[in-house]
C-alpha cells in the first residue's frame, strides 16, 4: 500500500533533466535479470524517456522527496503508448473515450525507493484521472520488470511483442484493463 506521504504531482518541463536521470537508475536498477544491459542500452536509447506532450497535457506525474523525483509515471489520451520524445513511432492524435482506452504511459522508480507503494499512488492517482475524463479502459506496453505490478494491478497481459531499438530486440507486453 502506498505511504501516506506519497503524493503524486504534474511534472513540469524545467524537470525533465531530472526526470530523465531516474529513468535511467530505474531502468539500469530494476531490469537486471530481465534485459541484458546491452537490452537496457538499447531502451534507454531509443524507447525510454519522457514524453514532452504528457508534461504539456499535465497528465505526466513525480512523486518526490527532499525535492528529488523517486518516481514518475503518467497516462494519456493520445494514441502513443509507450516511448519518450526520441521514439521514432508516435501518434499524437486524441483518443475517443467512448471507445479507445487511455494509455499508462512511462512508469519508473528509483531503484533505491522500489516496492513501498510509488508505482501504486502513481497509478491510482492516473487511473482516476483517467475514468474521470470519461475512459472505461487502460492499455499500455509493460516492460518485463512491470508485468507483476501491472497484473497485481488487475492488468491483463497479451502475447510479448519484440519491439527493435536500433537494431536490438526487446521483449514487451501489452496488457489492457477495464475501469
Amino acid at each position: 500500500m502506498a505511504d501516506a506521504h506519497w503524493f503524486p504531482r504534474p511534472a513540469d518541463a524545467d524537470e525533465i533533466p531530472a526526470l530523465e536521470a531516474l529513468i535511467r537508475r530505474s531502468a539500469r536498477g530494476l531490469s537486471r535479470g530481465h534485459y541484458s544491459d546491452r537490452e537496457v542500452d538499447a531502451a534507454i536509447a531509443h524507447v525510454f524517456g519522457v514524453d514532452s506532450e504528457l508534461i504539456a497535457d499535465r497528465t505526466y506525474l513525480l512523486i518526490e522527496e527532499s525535492g528529488r523525483p523517486i518516481a514518475c509515471g503518467g497516462w494519456s489520451r493520445r494514441r502513443t503508448l509507450f516511448g519518450g520524445d526520441n521514439f521514432a513511432a508516435r501518434d499524437d492524435a486524441l483518443l475517443d473515450p467512448a471507445r479507445d482506452a487511455a494509455r499508462i504511459r512511462a512508469f519508473f522508480v528509483d531503484p533505491d525507493h522500489a516496492r513501498r507503494g510509488l508505482g501504486a499512488a502513481l497509478l491510482a492517482a492516473c487511473e482516476g484521472a483517467a475514468a474521470a475524463a470519461g475512459f472505461g479502459a487502460l492499455e499500455l506496453m509493460a516492460t518485463l520488470p512491470g508485468v507483476s505490478f501491472y497484473t497485481q494491478a488487475g492488468f491483463r497481459p497479451d502475447e510479448p511483442i519484440i519491439y527493435d531499438a536500433g537494431g536490438t530486440p526487446l521483449r514487451f507486453v501489452p496488457m489492457r484493463k477495464l475501469l
